[in-house]
């Protein structure tokens, strides 16, 4: 046994391989795309063209697997486990958390397609009558399908594991870390290279295409209101400018700029939905919204299986660059959108998340492609409007103004549009630049962002690439480079699928082990017992404490330990803020979760209602490896601490011993008293 370890200093470092790995290839795809633009696009398009032919049924089954996979995760026991020790709280509001879920989910591409793809689908639906009444009613609901439950499902599926397993078990907040169930500490080679590589590039066009997307929008709102030319090289002038503005913002971090311009954001969507709802007919819109939402609910198992096998060629053509297009695009953004997730919701149930991050976006989303989508076959059908649905097909940037200018204030609701374009593009490319740092970064502590000048460098590539893709064809070669790039990753998705229902399943094993060995009771009478309840310790109180009960009972049962043969440690560690040392009794084994129990001095201010004169009370908090115990050392002696300690060791056994007999005794790392693991130096 060794006592009082010094703990070595860690500090955040980029992840060398998975770094240069991803930047060549995207270096790869700059150069050629830019040196053979004409044939990069036809390279996009014959590619879109084979992936929609050979794999479009299992792009449209993998939708569904993952939907259903988080929703059964989250109506199960395990739903109550937290995203973090048990002891973890959320560290954002629930507004707060909303608006970001919004911005970073969807962002400028709600005002890309919210008049555009309701009117398409309107006027050349793959299997109606076009402009029919069975049109117009299907119109909607379809949008929903591609904006609704099966994508914001990825997202969850991919936050879920991430926040578990690098919050709660201190894993590197990576997609390998989700595989550690499945591979163990060879996350850290080279397959736990491969998946972050392949998921950084997934990561990268995706991104892309969305800010490809919303460049072109933008440039039409400057087009419309102060004649700004509508080329590639304005296009690329306000790339550079909103880089700069993300660049800005990314540095800030989530607490201050991301969280701030998704609220802003939410606020001003909010208003110009409400304008748009009261200054049209209003009581057939909520009608619409009505109709919309339970044709949606009613099928959305029928549609989401529909791969319109006998409709012919041209409705196969309409699912590759409508639905494919959409389910390959969210399994693009999933990586990042999943961290980004994971980053914001520490500390939530998985429940809370799960039933938070699905419905929260779909209620807006529904909201604003119904009162839109429905304003907007409105006006084509019975009011005249058809350039409407002429731009809707050939130039779907340009139909968000054009609808506006049927309404009164132009000026303001094109302002409020074009302003709106780009704080969705800054929260976008910041959020995803952020993300991407992490990716490739091995953090000291998975609570923490990567380096400043890394945020910086993704910030500019996330720009060139969508350069690129602008060059190499438009939006079409948007819509082809992130249906291709999404295949090789929702095979990733699968694993990790597996992996988190391995990790969950040695949860529901701990949880069982729990109930089977009761604690033992902290001993002595009654009156003890009321005044450890009353105890308000102060400083002196805790320290001795530590000295006379905790210190010497752990060395006292590590000691033990080792007489009969087992592997055990003690160790200090001084902690800045907090007034007396953390205390770890850490027990090794052989492929198996060590046992943690480590002592933690907390100041926290004495209650109103206890008759004492101090201002603040010490707690001597105990942590195992799954977070909190809620209970307080306060008071123990030395006997009744080596008391808890033998209760919670007997509980972990019998934790190894069931797991054992299930046959999965991988060793997850704790969430306490290990360091999180590294990744070996490249």
């Amino acid at each position: 046994m060794s006592d009082n370890h010094a703990i070595p200093e860690r500090r955040d470092r980029i992840n060398r391989t998975v770094f240069h790995g991803s930047v060549v290839g995207i270096l790869v795809f700059l150069v050629l795309t830019m040196t053979f633009t004409e044939e990069a696009g036809a390279f996009f398009d014959a590619g879109l063209a084979w992936v929609n032919d050979t794999f479009g049924w299992y792009y449209m089954l993998a939708a569904v697997v993952y939907l259903v996979f988080v929703i059964v995760i989250g109506c199960s026991r395990v739903g109550s486990i937290r995203l973090g020790p048990d002891h973890s709280r959320p560290e954002f509001s629930l507004i707060s958390w909303a608006s970001m879920l919004f911005a970073a989910g969807i962002g400028i591409d709600l005002l890309f397609f919210c008049i555009a793809e309701p009117l398409s689908h309107y006027l050349t639906p793959p299997d109606l009558a076009p402009e029919s009444n069975a049109a117009m009613r299907a119109a909607v609901p379809q949008t929903f399908l591609h904006w609704g439950l099966a994508g914001w499902g990825m997202y969850v599926l991919m936050g879920m594991a991430l926040a578990y397993f690098s919050y709660r078990h201190r894993l590197p907040l990576a997609i390998r870390s989700a595989l550690f169930p499945l591979l163990g500490k060879r996350i850290h080679g080279p397959i736990g290279n491969a998946v972050d590589i392949t998921a950084v590039i997934s990561t990268v066009f995706g991104i892309a295409t969305s800010l490809g997307i919303g460049v072109m929008q933008l440039n039409y709102g400057l087009t419309f209101m102060f004649g700004v030319p509508e080329s590639l090289a304005t296009q690329v002038v306000l790339i550079v400018l909103v880089v700069i503005l993300a660049t800005i913002s990314v540095v800030t971090g989530v607490e201050k700029g991301i969280r701030r311009l998704s609220e802003f954001n939410m606020g001003l969507a909010t208003l110009l939905l409400l304008f748009v709802l009261f200054q049209g007919d209003t009581l057939h819109l909520l009608d619409a919204l009505v109709l919309n939402a339970g044709d949606y609910l009613s099928g959305v198992v029928g549609k989401s299986f529909d791969t319109y096998a006998f409709a012919g060629a041209d409705a196969q053509q309409w699912k590759g660059w409508w639905t494919i297009f959409f389910w390959g695009w969210w399994i693009a953004w999933t990586p990042f959108v999943g961290l980004f997730l994971a980053r914001i919701s520490r500390g939530r149930t998985i429940r809370e998340f799960v039933i938070g991050a699905l419905l929260i976006p779909l209620g807006f989303m529904m909201a604003w492609m119904s009162i839109f989508g429905n304003s907007g076959i409105e006006m084509v059908a019975n009011q005249g409007v058809v350039e409407l649905g002429k731009e809707a097909l050939n130039s779907p940037q340009t139909t968000i103004y054009t609808f506006l200018e049927q309404y009164p204030y132009i000026g303001v609701t094109a302002s409020v549009v074009t302003l709106l374009g780009v704080v969705f593009f800054i929260t976008s490319a910041d959020s995803g630049a952020l993300v991407l740092a992490n990716f490739t970064s091995i953090l000291s502590d998975v609570n923490h962002d990567a380096p400043i000048r890394l945020r910086i460098f993704w910030s500019v590539a996330i720009g060139l690439v969508t350069v690129a893709l602008l060059m190499a064809g438009g939006l079409s070669a948007l819509q082809s480079a992130v249906v291709i790039t999404a295949l090789p990753f929702s095979l990733v998705i699968f694993a990790i699928m597996a992996g988190m229902t391995r990790a969950l399943k040695l949860e529901n094993t701990k949880a069982d082990a729990r109930q089977h060995v009761s604690g033992a009771a902290p001993g002595g009478d009654w009156r003890e017992r009321l005044d450890r309840a009353l105890d308000t310790s102060n400083r002196a109180g805790a320290a001795a404490t530590i000295e006379h009960a905790i210190r010497p009972a752990l060395r006292q049962f590590a000691e033990e330990l080792e007489s009969r043969g087992q592997t055990a440690t003690v160790t200090e560690e001084t902690v800045e803020g907090e007034p007396l040392p953390y205390l770890t009794l850490q027990v090794g084994f052989d492929d198996a979760a060590s046992f943690v129990y480590q002592v933690r001095a907390h100041r926290l201010r004495t209650p109103s209602f206890l008759p004492v004169d101090d201002d603040y009370y010490v707690r001597l908090d105990v942590y195992l490896t799954e977070g909190g115990a809620d209970k307080d050392l306060n008071g123990y002696t030395r006997g009744q601490v080596i008391g808890d300690v033998l209760a919670e060791y007997e509980r972990h056994l019998h934790f190894l011993a069931l797991a054992g007999e299930g046959g999965n005794v991988q060793a997850m790392p704790g969430s306490v008293g290990e360091p999180p693991e590294e990744i070996a130096p490249a």
